[in-house]
């Protein structure tokens, strides 16, 4: 015994140009039928909140699926799964595609090589389902967009709720965005977490879809910004705070990767900070207050 509700949707090649659109959302539960074996040309993300059932992959793997747990159904892959007879499970889906899933699954958002990922809470992701499901009422004419916009929410949501990352993020990741700032190595990073430089390569890639150099890279710049932005320090000390001693490098740098050099990008900024500059180094962990009647 199952019960079922399932809407499917044709968004237009207008829509599909927004990066992702939704072409089906379900909500399932009870022991529902076996799936496939069958291969689809399109990405599906089952989330299972209760129960318990298993996967098998094209290789005829079986893997036991658990619930809070997230099925990745990827175009290509061949795949088979379903519920225990027994317990039977709690599933929501929803079927998407569009140009963006190629970036997401190089961020590490989406992963072909994962199909069964434990998670640490699916009411994140149910939520997004849900708004999805909300959406899809009959005569809504903002159906596509809406429904685009919350895949997007969806595949954030999961990759928030994935098991091995904890409430305050991958451990890995915040151990070295505290440490950007030092003038460390890739291998010195790695040797203080107890790596190799590949091990550590691989987890940056997993956790963030970029090299442990880009990661820093990207923290570096992100703090240089706050400070182009609301201080009066000159670039040089600037640069030496993000951990460059090398101003003219760390200009060239800016610019090739922000697109305007650090003074330009001042004066962008500039423009829109109320009250003017300030001469007090922010706090990246406590911003501060804008107080009522200050904008």
């Amino acid at each position: 015994m199952y019960h079922t509700w399932m809407r499917y949707f044709t968004p237009s090649p207008v829509h599909h140009r927004l990066g992702l659109v939704c072409l089906g959302v379900g909500l399932q539960h009870g022991t529902l039928p076996t799936v496939g074996p069958r291969t689809l040309d399109h990405h599906v993300a089952v989330v299972v909140s209760a129960g318990s059932g298993w996967y098998r992959a094209a290789d005829g793997r079986r893997t036991t699926v658990t619930a809070p747990a997230l099925l990745w159904l990827t175009p290509g892959t061949p795949h088979h799964y379903g519920a225990d007879p027994g317990t039977g499970w709690d599933e929501a889906f929803v079927d998407f595609s569009g140009p963006a899933t190629t970036t997401y699954t190089e961020l590490g958002y989406i992963e072909p090589d994962r199909p069964v990922v434990p998670l640490a809470d699916a009411a994140p992701a149910r939520a997004a389902i849900s708004r999805i499901a909300r959406a899809a009422r009959a005569g809504n004419p903002l159906l596509e967009v809406e429904t685009g916009a919350a895949v997007h929410e969806l595949l954030v949501a999961l990759r928030r709720a994935r098991a091995d990352t904890n409430a305050d993020g991958d451990p890995v990741l915040a151990a070295l965005a505290r440490d950007a700032f030092q003038p460390l190595s890739v291998a010195e990073h790695a040797a203080r977490h107890g790596m190799t430089a590949a091990e550590l390569r691989t987890t940056v890639r997993r956790a963030a879809g970029c090299s442990p150099k880009d990661y820093l890279l990207t923290v570096r710049l992100g703090r240089a910004k706050e400070l182009l932005a609301a201080t009066e320090l000159p670039v040089a000390a600037v640069a030496r705070r993000v951990g460059y001693d090398d101003p003219a490098y760390f200009s060239r740098l800016f610019t090739r990767r922000v697109g305007t050099a650090p003074i330009r990008f001042r004066e962008q900024q500039g423009r829109s900070v109320h009250g003017g500059w300030s001469n007090r180094v922010p706090d990246p962990e406590h911003p501060p207050t804008i107080l009522p009647g200050s904008v």
